[in-house]
Parts: C-alpha cells; sequence; structure tokens
C-alpha cells in the first residue's frame, strides 16, 4: 500500500540518537553511528520523531510500504524492554562504583611469596554508570540529576594510573576519540547538558593534536546548551602527567 512514512537522509544525521529515542514504536534504531528506518511496519506515519531531529535529517514521503503494524510493534516493544533482551553493551545501568571490581582470577606459576607478604587489597571502580562511549550514551537517564560530568580521551585511562580515583570518582564518566569516530561530538553533547541538571563539567584530554577535537567539541556544548555550567580542562602528558594548558 502506498502511504505516508519518514525517510531518514544519512548525510544530514549526527548519530545524536534523539529520534530513535523519540520513536515509541521502535521504528528507528542506531545503526553505525546513524538513524536508520529499521521496519516500514514499525513505523505509523505520525512522525514524534521529526521535531526532535537537530538537523532536519528526517521527512516524511508517500511511497509504498507495509502498513503499520501494532500487534507486532507491541510484541518488539515487549522484547525491547525484557531484561534479558537488548544489547548489553548499550542497556543503560546505574553502577555502584565504591563497590571493588570482582574481576575473574587468572592462575599463572610464579615464584614462592614470603609468608608474611599477603594479596593487594583490590582497588574499587570509580565508574558509576553504563555505557560509557559518548556514542552509546543516551540523552536523559536517571543518573544524569546532579551529576558531575566527566568528559575524558578514552586513552586517558591508560596512561594515567590512577585515573579512576583521581578522575572518575563521583563522577558520570564520558569517553570517546574524535579520530576514530565520524561523529560531531559536540551535538550528543550539548543535548546531554540540556536535558539534564549537569552540576559540572571535567574534561581530561591527552597531549596528542588528534585529541583535540574531543575538548574543543565539549567546550562547544558548554556554550551552546543556554547553562552556566562550571567546567575545568585538564592535559594529560603521555606518561600521565599534568600539563598546564
Amino acid at each position: 500500500m502506498k502511504r505516508r512514512i519518514i525517510t531518514i537522509d544519512e548525510d544530514k544525521c549526527n548519530g545524536c540518537g534523539l529520534c530513535a529515542e523519540a520513536c515509541h514504536e521502535g521504528a528507528i534504531g542506531m545503526i553505525d553511528g546513524k538513524a536508520k528506518l529499521l521496519r516500514d511496519d514499525y513505523c505509523d506515519g505520525l512522525g514524534d520523531c521529526l521535531p526532535t531531529c537537530p538537523t532536519g535529517a528526517i521527512t516524511f514521503v508517500e511511497r509504498e510500504a507495509l502498513p503499520f503494524d501494532k500487534a507486532a510493534v507491541e510484541a518488539n516493544m515487549k522484547k525491547k524492554n525484557a531484561p534479558s533482551g537488548g544489547c548489553p553493551g548499550s542497556r543503560v545501568a546505574s553502577l555502584h562504583a565504591d563497590t571493588p571490581a570482582a574481576c575473574p582470577t587468572v592462575s599463572v606459576r610464579k615464584q614462592a611469596t614470603p609468608p608474611e607478604a599477603s594479596e593487594p587489597t583490590p582497588t574499587p571502580t570509580r565508574l558509576m554508570q553504563w555505557p560509557v562511549q559518548v556514542k552509546l550514551m543516551p540523552i536523559t537517564a536517571p543518573y544524569y540529576d546532579g551529576a558531575n560530568l566527566l568528559i575524558a580521551a578514552d586513552c586517558a585511562a591508560y596512561a594515567c594510573g590512577n585515573f579512576h580515583e583521581k578522575y572518575m570518582k563521583n563522577h558520570i564518566t564520558v569517553i570517546g576519540c574524535p579520530k576514530l569516530d565520524s561523529v560531531d561530538y559536540s551535538e550528543k553533547l550539548t543535548a546531554i547538558l540540556q536535558n539534564n541538571n549537569i552540576r559540572s563539567v571535567k574534561i581530561v584530554r591527552m597531549e596528542v593534536p588528534c585529541c583535540s577535537g574531543l575538548a574543543q567539541a565539549a567546550v562547544k556544548a558548554i556554550q551552546d546548551c543556554g547553562k552556566m555550567i562550571p567546567w575545568q580542562w585538564i592535559t594529560l602528558s603521555l606518561q600521565g602527567e599534568e600539563i598546564n594548558n
């Protein structure tokens, strides 16, 4: 049948994910950092997604498409909302950051340990939420309310040995690498700042030139969000030491 249905211009899509969140039928999904119409019969043609798109990538067209299938939508949403459903890598979760990480123990052959020596106390993780990759972060989530936001280069935690304790503690952590991701982080970060009660922003980047894109996107988001949010910018050397900006 010929009916009204959405179309998404991939060239205009910035990967912010707002349309996917606004679509109550689950017709839109994020694939390779771009919004996609997953199934014609999931789209009701009402266009709740249109006003959320900041780039105007979504429009209506009249074309041959399967009719809207309410039963299929309900079954799909029930499956997505089931505890075991959905992608574990992008499922939103608040974590107890003060609980020592439960890492599996690996047996290795080693020299005898002196009797007085004891096993080291496990270092607690300071991660307070999941996911952490900026492309996977939701626009809104309960853990944003009153949060201090850490926007960090994903290499920083490897350069700085006490990164969890020094920077992540009591922060909601967002990581990314502008050299590897092809999307503009500023759009997503602006939406997070606009739609949540963020108390402060801390930006941690590496000294390498390609890392400047992350800091610039974060600063642009702070400037564009329309709120007065205190922030600081920290640059780390390759040895994990702070460098004066």
